[in-house]
């Protein structure tokens, strides 16, 4: 039998109300085959009438079940469950948290597609007809999956067709007609279709999510390793230094030991020296004394006479009254060995400074003046590089980011985190102020330059007096004064610091400071004072080659 005749043949003992293999069929009288309790119950609520060719009975026929067709049929069933049976050792057995077949008996197995319409799982045996008989071939088949009873409208028991728009909710044929008849609704494939396109745009835009964030691991990791690097460079350095220094302090303190030493040997030797002839002295003398004492015990009157010329007088001796051993003075020893000690720390620390230097000057930004925020007896040159003062104020708008009283200007550039670095002319003032300051600070009326009001700064008074604007003033004790002024931020850090750049040499440093803000660069030329402070602060372009 050719496989078109077997679909033909399954077709044919069909019902073609339940779509299952008879069960008791009869014939209507015009010849066609139904379950009597699918036709009966057809029947029970339609007007007498055959379901395939639609004719009309006048009255209901009194059917009797098929005799010869029901074995037929009975055959049909035995071999479609032998074919079953054969199939099914072959087919997987349902395991835990797979979809089993609703159909199977017994040992149930795994589920190949579900029925939308007949709300039922099928295993690959039982999906047959579903397959090859044409009124099956219609239903909706997808993966399969349990709970199908959701997929039907619990108000009017049909599937769940429609998507109601308005109510953003899944609905039947009937919801559409009834609860919802107002309201807007599309096929659910419509819906799916534009809700899998927002899916995936929602996929995409995690993807990126995800993508941004495995970058930002990456980025962190790779600050975790800089600042690995940048630690075993600073326990390098620090280990090469202070190795140097204990060598130098070994080498100093063996040295004035062996000075000290030294000068106690000398001493030592020459009162040995001195005790030697003393002692040689003490020995010729008791010889002589010895002498005496028996010629004085003498009574041979003319050995005494004769002997006494030479004895009356005392050997001959050195005269000690003025001879000391004086201690040597050990008064500056220490003192110039700490002395000797300080200057070779304060070699190795410009080495430091010279190399801190100049990797701070890696972070340079290019700084410009903000013109909005200077005061009106201020003067900025074109490209925003240079400041001075002069006596006659300006007529400008007073804006509330301008300074109204004090003779300040900020740089328009902000820092909200990293570091930065810049470099600030001050060669031929006798007054100024420079560094950095919160971008929420008051601009209005007196100012007082304090971390606590947002100012981290440093500043020149008549010439000669550097202080660091903490709260109280630091005094600073430099050498010689800054020509050129660096200034490095580290916001994460909480660190400003100053440097002088021409000397190589670390000015001051705030340390520890809690930035919440915006940081503006912060410069102050301070008053013209008749032509004698009238050189304009400079930012400079960092040489990096310092």
């Amino acid at each position: 039998m050719s496989a078109a005749t077997n679909l033909r043949s399954e077709d044919q003992f069909l019902c073609s109300i339940c779509l299952e293999v008879f069960t008791d069929p009869v014939s209507t009288p015009c010849g066609h085959n139904f379950c009597k309790n699918c036709i009966n119950q057809h029947w029970n609520i339609n007007v007498p009438q055959c379901p395939m060719c639609n004719k009309v009975f006048n009255t209901r026929p009194e059917l009797h079940i098929n005799t010869l067709f029901s074995e037929v049929v009975a055959q049909f069933r035995h071999e479609a469950q032998q074919k079953t049976s054969s199939s099914s050792s072959e087919q997987q057995v349902s395991k835990p948290g797979e979809v089993p077949c609703d159909v199977c008996t017994g040992t149930k197995l795994k589920a190949l597609k579900s029925c939308l319409v007949c709300l039922t799982s099928y295993c690959q045996t039982h999906l047959e007809p579903h397959l090859t008989v044409s009124g099956l071939k219609r239903h909706q088949l997808i993966h399969p999956v349990e709970n199908l009873e959701d997929r039907m409208c619990r108000d009017h028991d049909k599937p769940l067709e429609l998507f109601c728009k308005t109510d953003q909710t899944c609905v039947c044929v009937l919801c559409s007609v009834l609860d919802h008849k107002t309201h807007e609704f599309v096929p659910l494939k419509e819906e799916y279709e534009g809700k899998k396109a927002e899916l995936e745009k929602t996929e995409a835009e995690i993807q990126q999510m995800i993508q941004k964030r495995r970058l930002k691991i990456q980025e962190i990791r790779d600050s975790v390793k800089i600042s690995k690097d940048d630690a075993d460079r600073e326990k390098a350095e620090g280990v090469q230094v202070f190795t140097a220094l204990k060598e130098s302090v070994d080498r100093g303190l063996e040295q004035l030991i062996k000075e000290i030493e030294e000068k106690q040997k000398t001493t030592e030797k020459q009162a040995e020296h001195f005790i030697t002839e003393l002692e040689q002295e003490i020995s010729e003398l008791m010889k002589r004394s010895t002498e005496v004492e028996q010629l004085s015990l003498s009574e041979d009157h003319l050995h005494l006479l004769q002997s006494f010329p030479s004895l009356k007088a005392a050997p001959p001796t050195k005269d000690w009254t003025q001879v000391r051993v004086r201690p040597p003075s050990y008064e500056g020893t220490v003192v110039r060995a700490v002395a000797q000690l300080e200057e070779t720390l304060s070699k190795e620390k410009k080495k430091l400074i010279e190399a801190e230097l100049k990797r701070v000057q890696q972070y340079a930004v290019d700084v410009t003046l903000d013109p909005d925020t200077a005061h009106p007896n201020l003067i900025l040159s074109d490209d925003g590089k240079q400041v001075h003062h002069v006596d006659e104020e300006r007529n400008l708008p007073d804006n509330p980011e301008r300074f109204s009283t004090a003779p300040c200007v900020l740089g328009k550039q902000s820092f909200f985190s990293g570091r930065f670095y810049f470099e600030v002319q001050v060669k031929g003032k006798t007054a100024w102020d420079v560094g950095v300051a919160r971008e929420s600070i008051n601009r209005k009326g007196e100012i007082k330059l304090s971390p606590q009001n947002g100012y981290w700064t440093i500043w020149l008074r008549n010439g000669n007096e550097y202080r660091a604007l903490e709260c109280p003033p630091v005094r600073l004790c430099l050498k010689s004064g800054p020509e050129k002024v660096g200034v490095f931020g580290d916001y994460e850090e909480g660190l400003v610091s100053f440097y002088d750049v021409g000397a190589a040499a670390l000015i001051y440093s705030f340390t520890g400071c809690s930035f919440t803000d915006k940081l503006h660069p912060y410069f102050c030329p301070c008053n013209n004072d008749g032509d004698k402070n009238s050189t304009p602060l400079i930012i400079c372009p960092v040489n990096q080659t310092v």
